[in-house]
Parts: structure tokens; C-alpha cells; sequence
């Protein structure tokens, strides 16, 4: 059960909102932490709203830092055995029981989910989120950030299954690859 309540206003009128998967990992370069800044950035002066796993952990918490820097709208979904993680500056939490739930809420009401790069939770989110496309389950889009190549080795498993006719060529074009968080917003805004 999700118990949702605001802790700031935000007075940007938004054009839609969207989840952005990413690391909480301390230890990444701090270049995947520059670009996963630029992109929400340039998003929300874009005027999307950013939801997010809401914590101050790794490049999450660079992302809740830029939001929170520039009066952004940042909901922030997290499981309640997660609570001393929490951001502290989020526009809105909404808190859940599981991370089965969490992701199913990060989803809930996005027209995008962006992956930025991340470790394994963020892999996980997005092929549970390719699976709901599959399935149509979630009719949204997703959007890789492939900086330096982050996510090639993703994108060439992902063709192998195609050419293993284990995925279509359709259901593999609802997965889109930018290199560039400039490229990544202006595919968003297709």
C-alpha cells in the first residue's frame, strides 16, 4: 500500500513525467554522475518531472541534488526498509512495501523511463520495464543513455536475441540508445 504526501511545492507547470533509473553506487566515475546532472537537468527545465528511486545514495542522490538545486519536480518512490536513505528535498515520496511495488510506481504515470547508467537495480528496472512493454503492460518509451558505450554490451545481447528470434525487431524498437544526454532529450521529445 503507498502512502504519498508532499514535502515542498513545485511550481513549474510540467509537459509529463518521467522515471529516471540510475545508479546508487558511490564508487562510479564521476563522469556517468556529470551527464545523469546534465539530463535531469536540461529535462526538467524542459518541463518533465523527474521520478526516481529518492535517495541520497550515489548518482540518485547527484540527481536529487541538481533537481533540488534548480526547483525541479522530483517524486521519489522508496521502500519503507530503505527509509534513512531518503532525500530529504523531494517534492513529493510516495513509499512502498516491496521493490516489486517500487517499480511498478516509478512507472505509474510516466510517458519515458530513462536509464542512466547504472549497476545491477538499474538493469533490472529497465528489462522489467521492457518485459511490461512486451506484454503491454505500460505503454510508455526507454531510453538508454549510452555514454562512452555504457550500455553496449546490453544493446548487442539485446540484437543477439533478436537474431535468436528469442525478441522482434518491433518489441526491440521500444528500447532507444542515445549517446548524448542532448540526444537523449531531443529523442524524448519526439
Amino acid at each position: 500500500m503507498e502512502f504519498l504526501y508532499t514535502l515542498r511545492s513545485s511550481s513549474r507547470v510540467l509537459k509529463g513525467k518521467i522515471s529516471v533509473f540510475c545508479s546508487a553506487s558511490f564508487e562510479i566515475d564521476p563522469k556517468y554522475n556529470k551527464v545523469a546532472r546534465e539530463f535531469v537537468r536540461a529535462a526538467s527545465l524542459c518541463g518533465y518531472g523527474i521520478i526516481t528511486g529518492g535517495t541520497v545514495k550515489g548518482t540518485m542522490g547527484e540527481v536529487s541534488d541538481e533537481l533540488a538545486s534548480i526547483g525541479g519536480y522530483h517524486r521519489g518512490v522508496i521502500p519503507r526498509f530503505m527509509e534513512q536513505h531518503v532525500y530529504p528535498d523531494l517534492t513529493e515520496v510516495v513509499w512502498t512495501d516491496t521493490m516489486a511495488e517500487r517499480k511498478i510506481l516509478l512507472r505509474e504515470g510516466t510517458t519515458a523511463v530513462v536509464a542512466l547508467p547504472g549497476g545491477i537495480g538499474t538493469l533490472d528496472e529497465v528489462m522489467d520495464t521492457f518485459a511490461c512493454i512486451h506484454l503491454k503492460q505500460y505503454d510508455g518509451r526507454i531510453f538508454m543513455l549510452n555514454h562512452e558505450g555504457f550500455y553496449e554490451p546490453l544493446r548487442a545481447l539485446l540484437q543477439h536475441y533478436v537474431g535468436e528470434r528469442m525478441l522482434s525487431q518491433e518489441t526491440m524498437e521500444k528500447i532507444r540508445f542515445a549517446d548524448t544526454p542532448e540526444h537523449l532529450l531531443e529523442m524524448l521529445q519526439e
